[in-house]
């Protein structure tokens, strides 16, 4: 009990600090229609699932709702603090790496539309029309990536904290992948097309998006070692 005063606590302080952060997804009104249709249907499996899988790990167990609380909390804060580039774009964490090797990828992608959802609605971060995109490269493919990196070094009998660090690490990378193709075949170039373009918009963000993955990477990590050390029953719940 003492455990998951102390988690929702760290979870309340988490959401407090966030009140007054911004940060940057696609923003609203950026893609064309047809664009923010396709990317929303492309989403709607994954988040259909999610919900199922959510709904299990909830029912097996609903003290897990305290970790699933934790998890979704991580995600908006740290997608929500924006750092600004030399390019003169800004990028930002993601955080899903975290929910994605406690949870599984599908039930990350209905905390992180949750999270992307709130930031649309009440920071201007991001946008509604923009939902489906950003929902596809930041809570899809990014916990897919962390989750498969993830299991594969632990397969590989890889250290668990380095495997978390670059599960953690590479989904952030990742998802700024997708985030320049989703807008290079949007904008692809006149000269070049979307290949062209897609290198352009990874030169945007990676000055600022290598080094914070890394970042992000370590933070996911430090996270886990507390949840270690004091959360352990609460991991065990969750067979972690």
């Amino acid at each position: 009990m003492k455990t998951d005063k102390n988690i929702f606590i760290i979870c309340l302080l988490m959401l407090v600090i966030s009140l007054n952060s911004y940060g940057m997804h696609i923003m609203e009104g950026y893609l064309p229609l047809n664009f923010c249709i396709t990317w929303g249907i492309i989403s709607i499996p994954f988040l259909y699932l999610g919900t199922k899988r959510l709904g299990k790990s909830i029912e097996a167990n609903r003290k897990n709702i305290t970790l699933i609380a934790m998890s979704g909390a991580f995600i908006f804060v740290i997608s929500s603090l924006k750092i600004p580039s030399v390019t003169g774009s800004c990028s930002h964490m993601t955080g899903v790496g975290l929910g994605a090797i406690l949870f599984g990828p599908l039930a990350v992608s209905v905390l992180g539309t949750i999270v992307l959802l709130f930031q649309a609605i009440l920071l201007a971060h991001g946008g509604l029309t923009t939902l489906g995109a950003n929902i596809f490269s930041m809570c899809i493919v990014g916990p897919i990536v962390t989750f498969v990196i993830y299991k594969l070094l632990l397969k590989l009998k890889v250290n668990k904290r380095i495997a978390i660090f670059f599960g953690a690490m590479l989904g952030d990378l990742i998802t700024y992948c997708v985030t320049s193709l989703q807008l290079a075949f949007a904008f692809p170039s006149t000269d070049g097309g979307v290949l062209v373009s897609s290198i352009k918009f990874l030169g945007v963000f990676a000055p600022t998006q290598i080094p914070l993955a890394i970042v992000e990477g370590i933070l996911t990590v430090i996270i886990m070692i507390g949840l270690e050390n004091y959360a352990r029953k609460e991991l065990r719940n969750i067979g972690f």
